[in-house]
């Protein structure tokens, strides 16, 4: 299924995707475990997960429903915490910091998109973007956040309030504020869950030109195969592990390995 054609000149680029190897890995897992309960409640969602996530890639991650992928994405990204093995932003050891180093992590190197926009209703689009750096007291790189803003297509849409924009310009304005510091890595869950099918589809033109354009790293949880086939990788888990990886995916092919949990009875 051929991807729609993007929504605004800046980003026609060719929807084929990239061959070059990913330069070191922005984020990666080893043996990473995560177990909710105890005794006859215990729950294995993540049974010694190992994967990388390349910098300069677009990876989604996708499984039927209690496979473990939001475990894997909230993991990674230090929203909860791991029972065994090891998770990594970089170099750094999410294990090894407290509370407050965590913080200090997810929003110096982190950027986050939820389903839900997230944005503050009485703040402008702009407000909005540089939000997280004005809390950390730190002021946004100019050049570097007008090109951001022109990526996503909002130079026009900045003194707007949430209430005043579209779903998919207010889901635009949550990519630009995960974007807006530079993070090492995004990590998007069901970035288009809320959006129609066009809206969806220029949020994820987004995300791909994001990797392509400014070699921002993102990572992606989705059940959609369209969306996925957005990225230049997916991995397949079932049951808390890893059990398929695809690159350079189609929606068809997608749908086929997906249809394959299918057969094994792996339904939501």
């Amino acid at each position: 299924m051929p991807h729609p054609p993007l929504p605004y000149a800046a980003t026609a680029t060719s929807p084929t995707h990239p061959t070059s190897a990913p330069v070191g890995a922005a984020a990666c897992a080893t043996g990473l475990s995560k177990v909710y309960g105890e005794g006859e409640t215990r729950v294995v969602a993540l049974d010694s997960v190992s994967v990388e996530f390349g910098r300069g890639r677009f990876t989604a991650i996708m499984g039927p429903s209690g496979s473990g992928k939001s475990t894997l994405m909230h993991c990674m990204a230090g929203l909860d915490s791991i029972s065994g093995g090891s998770a990594r932003i970089g170099e750094t050891e999410l294990a090894r910091l407290g509370d407050r180093q965590l913080t200090r992590l997810r929003r110096d190197k982190i950027g986050f998109i939820f389903q839900a926009f997230n944005l503050l209703p009485t703040l402008t689009a702009l407000e909005n973007i540089t939000l997280p750096m004005d809390i950390a007291g730190r002021k946004p790189d100019q050049q570097w956040l007008d090109l951001v803003v022109g990526t996503v297509g909002l130079a026009g849409r900045l003194q707007h309030r949430p209430s005043q924009l579209s779903g998919g310009q207010q889901q635009r304005v949550a990519v630009a504020r995960a974007l807006a510091s530079r993070p090492e890595i995004i990590f998007a869950d069901e970035p288009t869950g809320n959006l129609d099918s066009r809206a969806g589809a220029e949020v994820l033109c987004f995300l791909r030109e994001s990797v392509r354009e400014l070699g921002q790293t993102v990572v992606m949880v989705t059940h959609d195969p369209v969306a996925a086939s957005y990225a230049d990788r997916v991995i397949f888990l079932a049951d808390g592990h890893i059990t398929d990886e695809l690159a350079a995916p189609t929606a068809e092919d997608v749908l086929d390995r997906m249809r394959h949990f299918d057969t094994k009875g792996r339904t939501s």
